[in-house]
C-alpha cells in the first residue's frame, strides 16, 4: 500500500553535490519524514527529519551541508547533499511516519535506500 522509493544516488568526487529524491505513495496523513544513512559496515545514523508543517532538524555531522525539502503535495521529499566527503559514503534511506487512526497512532515506512559513493 505505502511505497517509499529513493533515487538519485551515484558516484561523486569529494566536494561534489547530489540531490536525492524520496517518492512516496499511499500515505493519507503525514506526521513526519526523514533521512537516515548507513555507511558500509556501520549502523544506521540519522541525518535529519521534517515534521510536516514544521522545519527540518539536522544531525550535527551534516548540518550546514545537507538540506531536506519537499513538494507541497507531499509526494516527493528531497535531500540535497553538498560539499560531499568520503565519509559521507553510505546507503541513504528515506522514511515516512504517518497517522494510522484518529487517536494519533503512528506508523513508519522505510525505503530500501539509494547508494551514494564519494571517492576521488
Amino acid at each position: 500500500q505505502v511505497q517509499v522509493v529513493e533515487s538519485g544516488g551515484g558516484l561523486v568526487q569529494p566536494g561534489g553535490s547530489l540531490r536525492l529524491t524520496c517518492a512516496v505513495s499511499g500515505v493519507i496523513s503525514f506526521y513526519s519524514m526523514g533521512w537516515y544513512r548507513q555507511p558500509p559496515g556501520e549502523a544506521r545514523e540519522p541525518i535529519g527529519s521534517f515534521t510536516i508543517g514544521g522545519s527540518p532538524q539536522y544531525a550535527p555531522s551534516v548540518r550546514g551541508r545537507f538540506i531536506i525539502s519537499k513538494d507541497a503535495d507531499n509526494k516527493s521529499f528531497y535531500l540535497q547533499l553538498n560539499n560531499l566527503r568520503a565519509e559521507d559514503t553510505a546507503n541513504y534511506i528515506c522514511y515516512v511516519t504517518k497517522y494510522v487512526d484518529y487517536g494519533g497512532t503512528l506508523s513508519t515506512d522505510w525505503g530500501q535506500g539509494t547508494q551514494v559513493t564519494v571517492s576521488s
